[in-house]
């Protein structure tokens, strides 16, 4: 039997229109100009138009592809539950309007499959990307990605492009700690593969806007901001703790960590006033000035709330390391490290097996 070295999951929900030219394009490409073996996944979550009748007909019609149904929705819960149990040495996705050039997906997941990097992404953010879209989405976007950095101390440039992808092993050891089901799923992903010392590599990309996209862009936003609170309450408490999977962290050690989590509070009240800026600027085309005013200010005091609470956190747990965990240490006394929570998010339902799994597949090759 053929080893499957890819599987590229195409997460799809009401989607209809799109998706068979789509996957055809995707599948002709696999063919003619992929040099690896490769699976295409449709991933119906809770689409309630044709999506999925669309999605079986293609599975049976094209050998590259298969066809997977969940009951509920959500972008993080089909990727979550498909790459684990996924046989493939590389786990992708890309979003199903294929924004990115399909010349991408060679570079993206070659460093993966030599052993080279362990994580890779597309980005619209890097020098030599070419990227066609509207200001407002282009302002969301930087801004979004600036609050990683300054909030998360993120080193990765671009969060949110739909073109991924991760080695089976490392997926396999952090998709348990993911909690996410929703578009944060990828920056939850991508900030515990930092935190678990992993290497990230980045590939600029040529990305056209979809114009029928129907994303909610101040949902998406509010539930992002949620998403990093989430995750700077639970490694300012220790609650999640991520393993090392490859070396020690860049810049790890308490003193170190506190002296970065001191002059990201520096700059806090610049970064807050532009975002503050930015969120009136856009609120200000869909309410009137007053509301827009109080949304905006509500959004960046409760990020900066939440930044004063990290940094205070820190300080704290620096002077817990030092007087306590590392005293004990000189004295001789070991702590047992505590080890990742396995707790897995339920409610998803799959429909059908393929290669022993509990996973709904139709149109499944053998070779």
């Amino acid at each position: 039997m053929r080893v499957l070295q890819v599987d590229i999951v195409v997460p799809v929900r009401n989607e209809e229109r799109d998706l068979a030219p789509s996957v055809r394009r995707l599948a002709g490409y696999l063919r003619e100009s992929f040099p690896f073996s490769a699976r295409i996944t449709v991933a119906d979550n809770g689409s309630t138009d044709a999506t999925w009748a669309i999605a079986s007909r293609l599975a049976r019609e094209l050998p590259e592809v298969r066809a997977v149904h969940m009951e509920l929705p959500g972008r993080g819960r089909a990727l979550r539950a498909i790459w684990s149990q996924s046989e493939a040495e590389v786990l992708a996705y890309m979003d199903v309007d294929l924004s990115t050039d399909l010349n991408a997906l060679l570079p993206l997941v070659a460093p993966l499959l030599s052993g080279h990097s362990d994580l890779a992404i597309g980005t619209r953010l890097a020098r030599g990307s070419r990227v066609v879209r509207g200001p407002k989405r282009e302002i969301i976007s930087r801004g979004y990605n600036l609050l990683l950095r300054t909030l998360m101390g993120a080193r990765f440039s671009d969060a949110q492009c739909g073109f991924k992808a991760i080695r089976r092993d490392p997926a396999r050891a952090l998709l348990p700690l993911t909690q996410d089901t929703g578009w944060f799923f990828d920056t939850e992903l991508l900030v515990l593969a930092e935190r678990a010392g992993l290497r990230i590599h980045e590939i600029p990309v040529d990305w056209i806007d979809d114009l029928d996209s129907r994303v909610d862009i101040l949902a998406t936003a509010l539930a992002d901001l949620r998403g990093m609170a989430r995750l700077g309450v639970g490694f300012a408490r220790g609650s999640l703790q991520v393993p090392q999977l490859r070396g020690p962290m860049l810049g790890a050690g308490p003193r170190k960590d506190l002296a970065l989590q001191a002059a990201r509070f520096t700059v806090i009240g610049m970064a807050s006033t532009i975002a503050y800026l930015v969120l009136f600027l856009l609120l200000r085309g869909v309410m009137p000035a007053q509301a827009a005013n109080a949304v905006s200010l509500l959004v960046t005091a409760v990020v900066a709330v939440l930044i004063a609470a990290n940094l205070a956190a820190t300080v704290v747990r620096f002077l817990l390391y030092r007087h306590w965990v590392f005293g004990g240490h000189r004295r001789g006394r070991q702590r047992e490290p505590r080890r990742p929570p396995g707790i897995w998010p339920d409610g998803t339902q799959l429909i059908g097996t393929a290669h022993g799994n509990d996973m709904a597949t139709q149109g499944e090759r053998t070779n």
